[in-house]
């Protein structure tokens, strides 16, 4: 019997002995698969849409479009001042009256009202006639430059309507005035 075992054994033995030594076979992992080149889509030139490119208003249009507080609230004209107890225009005046007139002529058929304002220096009577001669100095300067006096009325404020409601010379600077509103167009 035990050499039955013995015999046994050994068979096992080399068995194992030759599966050790079996030549392994090196597995190779499959290759991946081979990438189809995706067709080329032929890329279309994009038909361009042509851009509508909305006209352009010219000022003559943008102007007519707007309504006289619109205008008036962008203040096309702008005011000049005056020194104390003055009427005649100033230096520093002129060159704005200029760009004034500029423009009303630009605008021909605008109307304008001009108006005269004061500091609160001086009588409600003073002040009303000093108004109006600086009312009328600046018509009279917009005249010589071409503008029709028919586009233009004047009126004097006095020392009503103060832009500045302080109690010193910088304030009253700013009142003496001559200003523009827009009435017709």
């Amino acid at each position: 019997m035990k050499k039955v075992l013995a015999v046994v054994f050994s068979l096992i033995l080399l068995i194992l002995f030759l599966s050790y030594c079996k030549k392994k076979v090196e597995v190779t992992p499959p290759s991946p698969p081979a990438i189809e080149e995706a067709p080329k889509i032929e890329e279309k030139e994009v038909e361009k849409v042509p851009v509508v490119k909305e006209p352009e208003l010219t000022e003559e249009e943008i102007f007519r479009m707007k309504t006289l507080e619109e205008l008036n609230r962008e203040s096309p004209l702008e005011m000049i001042h005056f020194d104390f107890d003055r009427y005649f225009i100033r230096d520093d005046a002129k060159p704005v009256l200029e760009k004034n007139s500029r423009w009303l002529q630009s605008f021909a058929t605008v109307k304008i009202l001009i108006e005269g304002h004061c500091d609160e220096r001086g009588t409600e009577e003073y002040n009303m006639a000093l108004g109006e001669r600086r009312a009328k100095s600046t018509r009279d300067y917009l005249v010589a430059l071409g503008i029709s006096p028919e586009r233009m009325k004047i009126i004097s404020y006095g020392k009503t309507q103060p832009l500045d409601l302080e109690h010193n010379e910088e304030a009253w600077a700013k009142n003496r005035r001559a200003q523009f509103l827009i009435i017709e167009k």
